[in-house]
């Protein structure tokens, strides 16, 4: 690793002993690296270099801003002093990029300009022009964007998916830099793709994305009429929408006695009430029924059955709040329990940009359904919350931060932004 990753991470061990992490918890030491060293290693803050001719940049701005476009360009991507070339680029996200214009105009927040590449969201693939190029296994991730300016709400977030026992993405913190430019604070994820459901799921099927701009109606069987509104991201040489479409036309067409009857043929339903759970537990308002429609849908062969994947956690833990930091300035600070207004038996009602979804509109209207949602909701605060283990998650990270990343982000910022997130969890 270059010699001036190591000077700042001693410079940040040595301000970590002088400020004790007191807010977080006291934490005395670095957390133990991760299991699986490597790219997603979360004890380091990683070191992440981009660089591409400005005139593709411009190019692929201009695509996007004409016609919603997110074509690739060709990058020298290095990480963490290993230089991989001919590697893809491509811009991610949505609703983050509305604001953008080349004259440098910020999306969402106003965290995010076309001048500003470091701040970007971005999908890298190491092996889009360069066949097999990978590190420790991966090829590809996401380079997130975030309203606060840590981004521990998400990374923290999303660990505690996992401990729900659901798939979720593994995460660390980096400083990105693009053409050798201003650093950034940047949270990375992994992108669901075939390893990434090889790795979450044991048996063979199709993972889908559900595209912002669409919903979970049924619109017939031709694989056309799913173009922008699902994705398919693996075995994409094998496009079958057959299940996606059968799925979507039981949710949309069976009466409600079929429905409450038969859904868990097609649906994980105990993982569903799960998600749901989570969902209000992590107060995330940008989820399957909120303005992104942020979802994945994994189809399992042998089951012949779906379960709903998770994705976008940058809003939880009050991060709606608008700008950069809204966590430090209260966006959305959480009620007495916890949190703000839970959705109605796992439903969005009332929540901000909160829109219908079909399948999260019936399975709230069912009452054993909606009780399987509350004893989810119950038991994940227990395990997550009360156990410490949301605490624990949230504390290491943050050590992390204030150990590796002290020239980006201040200590007071980190410990403001971990005692708004740990306000949650009472």
């Amino acid at each position: 690793m270059p010699a001036v990753s190591m000077s700042r991470r001693s410079f940040g061990a040595a301000l970590l002993g002088v400020v004790g992490l007191a807010v977080v918890g006291g934490c005395s030491k670095l957390p133990a690296a991760s299991a699986g060293s490597g790219i997603f290693d979360d004890g380091l803050v990683h070191d992440i270099d981009l660089a591409f001719e400005r005139a593709d940049y411009d190019a692929m701005i201009d695509a996007y801003l004409n016609d919603q476009d997110k074509t690739w360009i060709e990058a020298t991507v290095t990480i963490d002093g290993t230089t991989f070339e001919k590697a893809g680029l491509r811009l991610k996200g949505n609703s983050t990029l509305r604001g953008l214009d080349q004259t440098g105009a910020a999306g969402p927040g106003g965290s995010i300009s076309s001048g500003n590449p470091q701040d970007l969201p971005w999908l890298v693939r190491l092996d889009k022009y360069t066949e097999g190029q990978q590190l420790g296994g991966y090829s590809e991730f996401v380079v997130r964007s975030n309203n606060t300016d840590s981004a521990l709400n998400e990374a923290v977030a999303l660990e505690l998916l996992g401990l729900a026992g659901l798939a979720t993405q593994k995460s660390v913190s980096t400083r990105l830099s693009v053409n050798g430019g201003t650093e950034a604070l940047r949270l990375i994820v992994e992108n669901p793709g075939d390893k990434w459901d090889a790795d979450n799921f044991p048996s063979a099927g199709i993972l889908y994305k559900a595209e912002s701009g669409g919903d979970y109606s049924y619109r017939g069987d031709d694989a056309e009429a799913y173009k922008d509104v699902f994705d398919q991201e693996t075995d994409t040489d094998n496009a079958n929408v057959a299940p996606l479409a059968a799925f979507l036309k039981f949710i949309n067409q069976s009466d409600d006695a079929t429905f409450g009857a038969d859904l868990g043929r097609h649906l994980d339903v105990a993982a569903f009430a799960t998600y749901l759970a989570f969902q209000e537990l992590v107060k995330n308002s940008d989820d399957i029924d909120g303005p992104g429609n942020n979802s994945y849908l994994r189809y399992t062969t042998e089951k012949d059955q779906f379960t709903v994947v998770a994705w976008d956690h940058n809003l939880t833990f009050g991060a709606m709040g608008g700008g950069r930091g809204g966590l430090k300035n209260g966006g959305g600070a959480p009620r007495e329990g916890g949190g703000g207004a839970p959705r109605e038996g796992g439903g969005g009602a009332g929540r901000m940009g909160a829109r219908s979804n079909i399948l999260v509109t019936r399975f709230s209207a069912n009452k054993t359904f909606k009780e399987s949602y509350d004893e989810a909701l119950t038991g994940l605060r227990t395990s997550l919350y009360t156990s410490g283990k949301a605490a624990e998650i949230l504390q290491s990270r943050a050590a992390v931060l204030i150990a590796e990343a002290s020239d980006l982000i201040s200590a007071e910022t980190v410990t403001s932004e971990s005692a708004t997130i740990k306000g949650y969890f009472a």
